[in-house]
């Protein structure tokens, strides 16, 4: 029997076998959708139905398995869904697989590929898992990382199947696995080559294997169902809640639904603990903290990434070689990042011992990834055969594009400049990585300004995905599409600025900085300062931060740009904690201890002369209105920034906050922040502050005139959510 649908295919074969093929006629990679849905309840009562079939085969026709539900469809359930249609969206996908489990006939998964979330969800609902022994064939459940929890089945059968406290390993961390750890947490039942995995389930097929699963049998308990009766199990869920805590704090709602979830579906029924999840499921759903993260983080990234501000009609270019000026960590990690790309690099300093030590930088990362197994030494020395140190600026002939990475002087890079373009081709790219410096300035020592941009990495490069590209006053449409196809070539993460002192990142990155340094003027107490960076969200506190970028540096840039036409880059308060510690020797970590002390062999641990340079007030500030003014700060700075033009989406914005320093993923950016509290209730907190805290915080005009027409930075859902 042949039955043919639009996603998915039927072939019964004589032997009573019927692979059920899934090859999504409208994408290249077969997703959960409603009509997918309909189709596969649709195949299941047939498959059901006939005599003829004995047993089910699933398998896809794509490259990989399957993934899961269109993340642009679940970003825009946001005030589009209520939450009792959250939890039908969840129940609809959930009775498929139920009914798939319960058909009394036993189905074999045959995993040819990726399969993960509501693919891999699937998977679980079949009786047998073979997975092809292949690095690409991944299974695992992400969603924690998209602020979201398996909406279908994923946390019960994944309990139930190799017990709570392995899978609560793999749900809050949300990892893929590989096929030869699947097979080790028994989340899959067998291996094979690619070519046989029908094969082999089919062999299993053979032997009359039962189609009910084990928590579908009469009695069964499964062993943690006592839960906190059993010492054990409480230990586990107790120590659970904590690490959830530790590492989500209490702006991210995913990981504790889903311990939340597991807890209380371990105890019922299958079919009740289904809808636990399906509950928590619509919590998250509806919740803005899944829509931001996924919004910022997979949507507009990938958007970027494949050119979404690439300007049309311009043809793409391949890069084969660059040039890099400046040996540098910034110049040594772009060179490490261009040749792992393909790309031949000319690394100059100014002797050939500089330039060497900074391919050097690239042998010992290279060697780490060598010794740990993940890199062979034959492809690692294939990459550093392309890197050429030299001092000898000749060599840079035939380069497509040279990057500048020296020392942050308008002077050196003016030089380093002419140097370059009286020897690379004519149509060749000339770009910056300044951090601060103006594009526009920078190139008036160009004799091409239109060729001329800037090219923002993050340190380490090789480990940092975000490129700022930053469009000086003359830089052509031209030079910034070809730009980006090399920062997409070197795959990375581009958004696009408008020139401007600090460009974007920098400018607002600082009002981290220094709102950490304000707070220590005013007295509150340092631990304070730093617990309430973290607890918002920061992966670290302010003061930490200086101690890491040095103290001098900030109070550099802010003394450069005093006088400049436009300077944007001032600091209300805190500038006497700066130097006072810059004074006392104490200006970085690098200068031996600044906020923070590092004894040999010991944590960091903050200064105990702090409380004498910088007294504590009595009075202390409550945690909210730290954590509101970091938060503030940035988004007040960020809006200005948009107001100006400096930034241009609200995409950029966002992913240059996440990706460039760190702004807590969960609010999805600086910009999606204040559309997440809301634009009016937002601009009333900033005038809050500002009269507590300064004049930093003072919405604009521009900012007020949009929160009184509520217009917020991206378009707001068609209808409120509803409970």
């Amino acid at each position: 029997m042949s039955v043919t649908l639009r996603h998915i295919a039927i072939e019964t074969g004589a032997d009573g076998v019927a692979i059920l093929t899934l090859n999504n006629a409208d994408e290249s990679m077969n997703v959960v959708s409603d009509d997918w849905l309909g189709e596969m309840m649709t195949a299941i009562a047939r498959l059901r139905d006939d005599p003829a079939v004995t047993g089910v085969i699933i398998t896809s026709g794509k490259k990989a398995f399957m993934a899961g539900a269109d993340l642009k469809l679940m970003a825009a359930a946001y005030g589009e869904l209520s939450m009792r249609q959250a939890y039908d969206f969840s129940q609809k996908a959930t009775a498929m697989h139920r009914a798939l489990e319960t058909m009394g006939k036993p189905v074999a998964c045959a995993i040819n590929g990726l399969a993960l979330g509501g693919g891999f969800e699937l998977a679980l609902a079949c009786h047998y898992r073979v997975l092809a022994d292949d690095p690409k064939a991944v299974v695992g459940l992400p969603e924690v990382n998209v602020g979201l929890l398996p909406g279908s089945g994923g946390t019960q059968r994944m309990a139930r199947m190799i017990g709570v406290q392995a899978a609560l390993d793999l749900l809050l961390t949300g990892r893929s696995l590989a096929p030869a750890e699947a097979l080790k947490a028994k989340v899959v039942d067998a291996l094979a080559p690619a070519s046989e995995i029908v094969a082999a389930a089919k062999a299993w097929l053979a032997t009359a294997p039962s189609p009910v699963r084990k928590w579908d049998v009469k009695g069964y308990a499964a062993p943690e169902q006592r839960m906190m009766m059993i010492p054990e199990v409480a230990m586990g869920f107790s120590v659970a809640a904590a690490k959830v805590a530790d590492k989500a704090g209490y702006n991210l709602p995913a990981a504790p639904a889903i311990l939340s979830a597991v807890f209380e579906g371990i105890q019922l029924p299958i079919d009740k603990a289904l809808s636990v999840e399906s509950k928590y499921f619509a919590r998250l759903l509806t919740d803005p903290v899944a829509r931001n993260i996924i919004r910022t983080t997979f949507i507009s990234k990938q958007a970027a990434e494949k050119g979404a501000r690439r300007p049309a009609g311009v043809p793409k270019a391949t890069f084969t070689k660059v040039g890099v000026l400046g040996a540098g960590m910034m110049g040594a990690g772009i060179a490490l990042v261009s040749a792992k790309a393909g790309i031949d690099v000319i690394l100059i300093d100014r002797d050939l011992a500089t330039a060497e030590k900074g391919k050097g930088y690239s042998e010992k990362v290279f060697g780490k990834l060598v010794a740990k197994g993940t890199m062979s030494q034959d492809q690692a020395d294939a990459i550093l055969a392309r890197i050429t140190p030299t001092d000898d600026f000749a060599k840079l002939e035939g380069c497509q594009m040279v990057i500048e990475a020296v020392f942050e002087d308008l002077g050196i890079k003016a030089e380093t400049t002419r140097k370059a373009e009286a020897v690379i081709p004519a149509d060749a790219i000339f770009a910056s990585n300044t951090s601060t410096l103006p594009i526009s300035q920078l190139a008036e020592a160009s004799a091409r300004p239109d060729q001329f941009i800037g090219t923002h990495f993050f340190s380490p490069v090789d480990r940092m995905g975000l490129v700022e590209v930053i469009m000086g006053h003359q830089t052509s449409p031209d030079t910034l599409a070809r730009t980006l196809d090399f920062v997409a070539q070197v795959r990375k993460t581009p958004i696009v600025v408008n020139d401007s002192r600090g460009f974007y990142t920098s400018r607002v990155f600082r009002m981290m900085i220094f709102e950490g340094v304000a707070m220590l003027e005013e007295g509150v107490e340092p631990a304070r300062i730093e617990n309430a960076a973290k607890s918002a969200g920061f992966p670290v506190g302010p003061l930490a931060l200086l101690d890491e970028v040095t103290m001098e540096l900030p109070v550099k840039i802010v003394e450069d740009a005093a006088g400049e036409a436009g300077n944007t880059y001032t600091i209300e308060k805190g500038m006497t904690v700066l130097k006072r510690m810059i004074a006392l020797g104490r200006g970085s970590r690098k200068a031996g201890g600044g906020f923070y002390d590092y004894p040999d062999g010991a944590g960091k641990r903050l200064w105990a002369g702090l409380a004498v340079e910088f007294p504590v007030a009595e009075q202390q500030p409550g945690q909210d209105d730290l954590k509101a003014r970091f938060l503030y700060a940035q988004a007040i700075e960020t809006a200005r920034c948009f107001e100006e033009g400096v930034i241009e989406t609200a995409e950029d914005g966002d992913l240059g906050s996440v990706f460039g320093w760190g702004f807590p993923a969960w609010t999805g950016g600086t910009l999606s922040y204040i559309d997440t509290v809301g634009i009016a209730e937002f601009v009333t907190e900033a005038d809050r502050l500002a009269q507590l805290y300064g004049a930093r915080f003072a919405p604009s005009a521009w900012l007020r005139d949009r929160a009184a027409r509520g217009i917020g930075f991206y378009p707001a859902p068609a209808q409120e959510q509803t409970p």
